[in-house]
């Protein structure tokens, strides 16, 4: 028994010891090069102020909160808000616009970064290449409201390109933005323009990561480009790839805020409204603060049970996960 407490009690001190050298080699490594670490300092401050902090203010989502009152409300009212949502048919008109949209979105344009990544990397042409990278990654940089208004223009029904040849090819204008049967195509095709290019960086950079011995074993096998692609590139890419789709799943619901709000009308709520422009409309145009709190915290619960179930499936078919 003595010698069992004796073996603990060492067991415990190399334990302790290794703990301690481990801190202080962390601290020398910090010492060493603190002016790279300090690079750290304003990301982690962002993320504590702006992230971490205001979720202390979900606690209005079980709080009757009235603006120029305390600031976490007056009364606890339980699931009250939560029971509000639930039973109204308005909340899952827009849920269900939301999830459309965003699976539709999902599913077309997370294969274009794919496609238009494997394509530049079959350039040979340097300087082609990057006049191609650049002109592509260019939309990403232009602001939503930007973006917004040159659909606006593009789309017009009186002066739009698109309605001037319409006009002139089969005599007749549609009015886009007055059509909810048009929207999502519009906001699926300019997302798609706007962030292929952009997203086609991080499968450029695994492509580079490929070892080029791959190749020539399929090329020395009598594989075509076609096979090779099939065979080599994407599977060497396929982690990046997973890993992509579990983060664009998990913020499923989180479809863009600003560019929908600049493009809805009254017209187009029957396809166009979503859970991000509801809330915006319970909670700071109908000043409906904790109705709008519960719907948020309901959206972050299920995004979150989208990331978890996208995970742990990509862990245990294709062994790539986040955690």
């Amino acid at each position: 028994m003595d010698s069992v407490l004796i073996n603990k009690d060492e067991s415990n001190k190399k334990a302790k010891m290794k703990k301690n050298s481990n801190f202080k080699s962390t601290l020398k490594a910090i010492k060493k090069d603190w002016q790279l670490y300090s690079l750290l300092i304003l990301p982690i401050a962002y993320y504590i102020l702006f992230r971490y902090v205001p979720m202390y203010g979900n606690i209005i989502a079980f709080r009757r909160y009235l603006p120029g009152g305390p600031v976490y409300g007056t009364e606890w009212v339980g699931l009250r808000y939560f029971d509000m949502f639930i039973h109204d048919p308005t909340f899952w008109h827009v849920f269900s616009n939301t999830i459309i949209l965003s699976v539709e979105y999902l599913v077309i344009s997370f294969p274009f970064p794919i496609i238009f990544a494997l394509l530049l990397n079959e350039i040979h042409s340097k300087w082609f290449k990057r006049f191609t990278q650049t002109v592509s990654y260019l939309p990403y940089f232009i602001s939503t409201v930007v973006l917004a208004d040159m659909i606006m223009e593009i789309l017009s029904p009186s002066s739009g390109v698109v309605n001037m040849l319409l006009k002139h090819y089969f005599g007749y204008t549609i009015n886009f933005l007055a059509e909810p049967q048009w929207f999502r195509t519009i906001y699926i095709v300019s997302g798609i323009w706007q962030g292929m290019g952009w997203g086609a960086i991080l499968y450029l950079a695994a492509l580079t990561n490929i070892n080029p011995e791959l190749y020539e074993a399929a090329i020395i096998d009598g594989a075509n480009r076609w096979q090779q692609t099939i065979y080599v590139t994407i599977p060497g890419i396929l982690p990046t790839i997973m890993i992509l789709l579990i983060l664009n799943i998990g913020g499923l619901l989180a479809v863009g805020f600003e560019k929908i709000l600049l493009l809805y009308n009254p017209l187009t709520y029957s396809t166009a409204d979503v859970i991000s422009t509801y809330l915006y409309r319970m909670g700071l145009v109908s000043n409906n603060f904790s109705y709008a709190a519960a719907i948020g915290m309901f959206e972050s619960v299920i995004g979150l049970i989208l990331i978890t179930t996208a995970n742990f499936l990509s862990k245990k078919f294709t062994e790539s996960s986040l955690w």
